[in-house]
């Protein structure tokens, strides 16, 4: 399956509450990381991958995103579901179901980057028959993250809340491959959270977790980790 054939799905609406003493001016998307908004190194990846549909879910300070990029970014075609009511993780991605016209929908959270290899995933995913699959990534230490488990057939048995998730294992890293048709069955314009109130009830329904070992691994919701994104991405992606 061609990426052209797949709509990504950035979820980019959030409060950011957490980075607030960082920044306070612009949503948590468009956080200067390494000399150009956070959303801007999320577009890169996706025209690395050769993506052409992109939808933005927005909320929280939405002019601003929608403004800056417009409905094209390089070879990106853009689109934008605003949410009134901010409606979680979960009910995000159900209100911008009109906008994914697609069989899959590549989800990514905008506070978030993980190198993957988008042909391996949708390779796993169509292989396995999968109807969800969620990219895991392996550290040292799974208290701040929760853990994810997986049943012998490489399907996910039980997520691990962060308080009880000691020492190495699987995390999510939060990119979903996730068929179109699992996304019309989440119940539209009510607040769910994806990974709290979505994913557990998506448990023995082929779920499946693609494992990976990303060379760059971030998220930007705390200060701690926004300073640390910028050293890495200058590291790792130089720009110009």
């Amino acid at each position: 399956m061609k990426a052209s054939a797949i709509t990504a799905v950035i979820l980019a609406g959030g409060l950011g509450t957490r980075l607030r003493s960082e920044i306070s001016d612009r949503p948590k998307a468009l956080a200067s990381v390494a000399g150009q908004p956070f959303l801007e190194h999320i577009f890169e990846q996706l025209v690395s991958f050769g993506i052409e549909k992109v939808v933005v879910c927005t909320g929280y300070m939405a002019d601003q995103i929608e403004t800056l990029y417009g409905n094209k970014h390089e070879s990106l075609l853009l689109s934008y579901s605003r949410e009134q009511v901010l409606l979680g993780t979960g009910g995000a991605i159900r209100f911008a179901l009109p906008h994914i016209t697609t069989p899959l929908a590549l989800v990514l959270n905008g506070d978030s980057f993980c190198e993957f290899d988008l042909s391996a995933l949708t390779q796993f995913h169509l292989e396995h028959d999968a109807r969800a699959s969620i990219v895991l990534t392996h550290v040292d230490d799974c208290s701040r993250f929760g853990s994810v488990a997986l049943d012998a057939d490489g399907q996910v048995s039980s997520f691990i809340e962060k308080s009880a998730a000691g020492g190495a294992g699987c995390i999510n890293a939060g990119v979903y491959l996730l068929e179109r048709q699992l996304i019309a069955h989440i119940a539209p314009g009510r607040i769910f959270s994806l990974e709290k109130d979505i994913f557990p009830t998506w448990i023995n329904q082929r779920f499946f977790g693609f494992r990976t070992n990303p060379s760059l691994f971030i998220d930007i919701g705390t200060p701690q980790s926004f300073r640390s994104a910028q050293s890495l991405f200058t590291e790792r992606i130089p720009h110009g």
